[in-house]
């Protein structure tokens, strides 16, 4: 009998430690398309649900159990690096019908997709999506080449009802990227060496303005940084949540 507690005490402890590591910030937004609910779930992972639709972007087992989370209607990935086109976490989250947007060299590596190339639109779940190129300026491998090479990485612009999300997966502050309108929700990335200081985010945020600024995939770099450098820039909210 003690020796069944111990197990049964072992099993709670489990269940408590998955469940805290599952409990992500939630932020909700009105729509004209109806709610909007983002889950920050950690690094460049991220879940939207509109009304009942779940859209899934850049899911990665690195950050969650996707076993536990709902599926997927519509998974976005940006890139074929691991900890962004992960083939076990869109299994998990997949069904029959679900949509996959993504980039050639991420198709190659899934063995299925459809690709958006960059400059390019689509229509899924009745959403408007665009993309752009994503890819190093500065920012290089020891033999000269991009740690993301144009042409091979997609941002997108995801457009629910009025609003219009960002997304910028692995970036650096590109002249497409500054040169965005009308967006209300950005996603840029911040962490060396492959994308963003916080001076660069600070400089693309600056530019095109979206009226909220959510720094990601920001690794150790000091989230204080990129809030002490939007201070004062008018209509641009910068909302710092948990996304190393």
């Amino acid at each position: 009998m003690a020796k069944m507690r111990v197990i049964l005490s072992i099993l709670l402890i489990s269940v408590s430690i998955n469940a805290r590591s599952q409990d992500f910030e939630v932020d909700k937004f009105e729509t004209s398309a109806g709610p909007l609910e983002i889950t920050f779930i950690g690094h460049g992972s991220f879940m939207m649900k509109i009304n009942d639709k779940i859209i899934h972007v850049d899911p990665s087992t690195r950050e969650a159990n996707y076993s536990e989370l709902p599926d997927a209607d519509l998974v976005l990935i940006t890139h074929h690096h691991g900890d962004h086109c992960d083939a076990k976490a869109v299994e998990a989250i997949k069904k029959n019908d679900t949509k996959i947007i993504t980039t050639q060299l991420a198709v190659d590596q899934l063995g299925f997709g459809d690709v958006l190339v960059a400059d390019g639109s689509t229509e899924a779940m009745g959403l408007k999506i665009a993309s752009i190129p994503a890819y190093n300026l500065v920012h290089k491998r020891d033999n000269g080449e991009p740690f993301h090479a144009k042409g091979t990485c997609n941002s997108y612009i995801v457009t629910i009802g009025d609003k219009k999300i960002f997304i910028g997966g692995d970036t650096e502050n590109t002249p497409e990227m500054k040169a965005l309108k009308d967006i209300d929700m950005a996603f840029l990335p911040m962490n060396l060496p492959y994308t963003m200081t916080p001076e660069m985010v600070a400089d693309a945020a600056k530019a095109f303005k979206p009226k909220i600024l959510y720094p990601y995939h920001y690794g150790k770099t000091d989230t204080k940084i990129i809030a002490d450098l939007m201070k004062g820039v008018k209509g641009v909210e910068t909302r710092i949540r948990k996304m190393p």
